[in-house]
């Protein structure tokens, strides 16, 4: 009797699976083409601007809608349309990076929505630095400075 339980228990799990992996992909759903999807920032300044634009089309049958943009820490804040985006039509995902923060960066945008990968990833990166920091002294320089005042 348990040998049944346990085939009975095993073959289920196999359909289950197979049902999942079979899963039917809506031909007619909406479908973004991203023209990047990572932003390099390269190296900024401190406090410079931090808006940038992630630029799309809609490749699919159906209107795009965005539900919602998420960034992954309160330093990243994107906004996207309100409005359907129509097959064949362009939109734009913005985000600003708050470049108040000194060195380098990675960080992603989850974007939500009803296209056939209704939750997608983005990704910024780059490198903040401050131009009014002092430059570190090299070792060669502290070593001339050193030699110097125990000449005197």
């Amino acid at each position: 009797m348990k040998k049944v339980v346990t085939l009975v228990l095993f073959v289920v799990a196999t359909m289950t699976m197979n049902a999942q992996a079979t899963k039917t992909v809506n031909k007619n759903a909406a479908k973004f083409k991203f023209e990047s999807k990572v932003i390099d920032y390269g190296t900024i300044e401190k406090n410079a601007n931090g808006v940038r634009e992630f630029k799309f089309k809609n490749v699919g049958k159906s209107p795009l809608v965005i539900t919602k943009t998420k960034g992954s820490c309160g330093c990243t804040v994107p906004s996207h349309p309100k409005e359907p985006i129509m097959p064949g039509k362009k939109g734009v995902i913005k985000v600003k990076y708050a470049t108040n923060r000194v060195g380098p960066f990675q960080k992603t945008v989850t974007v939500f929505s009803n296209a056939d990968q209704a939750i997608l990833r983005l990704t910024i990166k780059g490198k903040v630095i401050d131009p009014n920091a002092k430059k570190p002294v090299s070792l060669a320089k502290k070593q001339a400075i050193t030699a110097t005042k125990t000449k005197k």
